[in-house]
């Protein structure tokens, strides 16, 4: 068994190994410190296996293996899992890309492990069943888990699904000046091509999205976010600021879809705000959002230094203010993912852009 990923992959095992081998999962606030007093007990964790449902019970300084049969549950200590959770840190830190840990061979065929992540089609990384002292009851938690040992992982993945289509209104352009346009190369080049348009008095308005299913997904949550995260990405693009928090601000003060804004709401904050914890919970661009959470417990954070924090779904603030406070917007690839050029369609001129979210 020849297991290779890269170290968000790991990162699931090591996720594995930490929980088992500590026995308690920790909260998070929004900067990423844990919160006092909030240690889950682990009670057990599932774990799905081409086909086999493993189930790993801490008991009093084991941990008790199963497979749904009618065999022996295999014991290992926690002490076993924390070493290995140690050792596969070391490992994933000191490797670049993805990698072959040939030591760990040994141990996962022992405990049962086959593959080193979960599914793509969930958004659930690793069930965790724990015991909540707040309501004195076990509670079973599907997390998404979020590794920072590599490089920042992705909230919302680019794709043609979310291109943003706008028409630009106010000049008409010559097939020489679309060519020009389209020709600019520069670092910067969407951005630039943005400026040399609105310098001819072009001016973007947003008219739809490349994928009707995604602007309906978007839609079921508030009719105007997918105005918003048009907004949002203009501003983005024309390098006013890439932070979701910052975008937002800038959003609330210029107020674009015409709140009446005199009593202070938040109305683009807690827009922006639902629109991340459904995009982490469960709604995908490409697939019609039945308002079904995927995750259902949250998310894990595995930091730089291999500490890990939880931010379940049910301490609804501290989730929402950790994905405000810690996503940016972030420009893809323009040529696998089609935007970023001036064409003509139905007599207008249009221009695409291209949502993608990632972790800061």
């Amino acid at each position: 068994m020849q297991l290779s990923g890269n170290k968000g992959e790991w990162s699931e095992l090591y996720a594995l190994f930490k929980l088992l081998g500590e026995g308690r999962l920790y909260a998070g606030d929004r900067e990423l410190n844990q919160l006092a007093d909030t240690g889950y007990p682990v009670i057990r964790i599932h774990r799905s296996e081409r086909g086999r449902n493993f189930i790993y019970a801490l008991n009093d300084g084991t941990v008790l293996i199963s497979d749904g049969s009618e065999k022996q549950p295999l014991v290992i200590s926690t002490a076993a899992f924390d070493k290995q959770a140690q050792l596969l840190l070391k490992k994933i830190k000191s490797e670049k890309g993805a990698f072959y840990y040939p030591e760990l061979d040994n141990f996962l065929a022992l405990i049962g492990c086959q593959s080193i992540k979960a599914k793509s089609s969930s958004k659930t990384d690793i069930r965790i069943v724990i015991y909540d002292t707040k309501v004195s009851r076990e509670s079973d938690l599907g997390f998404s888990i979020k590794s920072q040992l590599g490089g920042d992982s992705t909230l919302l993945n680019a794709s043609r699904t979310t291109n943003f289509i706008y028409r630009v209104n106010g000049i008409a352009f010559t097939d020489e000046e679309i060519t020009a346009i389209n020709a600019i190369k520069t670092k910067r080049k969407i951005k630039d091509r943005i400026t040399e348009i609105q310098n001819k008095g072009g001016q973007f308005e947003y008219i739809g999205m490349e994928s009707e299913i995604f602007e309906g997904n978007l839609k079921m949550l508030e009719s105007f976010l997918p105005n918003i995260l048009a907004n949002f990405l203009l501003n983005f693009t024309c390098g006013m600021g890439s932070s979701v928090q910052s975008l937002t601000e800038i959003a609330s003060l210029s107020n674009p879809l015409g709140f009446n804004m005199h009593y202070a709401h938040a109305f683009y904050a807690y827009k922006i705000k639902r629109f991340l914890t459904d995009i982490a919970l469960g709604m995908m661009p490409a697939t019609v959002w039945s308002g079904r959470y995927d995750a259902t417990g949250g998310y894990l954070v595995i930091k730089g230094d291999g500490e890990m924090l939880c931010y379940p779904i049910y301490n609804k603030n501290e989730f929402e203010d950790y994905l405000y406070h810690n996503t940016k917007l972030e420009t893809a690839s323009s040529t696998r993912h089609n935007f970023g050029k001036l064409y003509r369609e139905e007599g207008d001129y249009r221009f695409k852009l291209n949502l993608q979210i990632r972790f800061k």
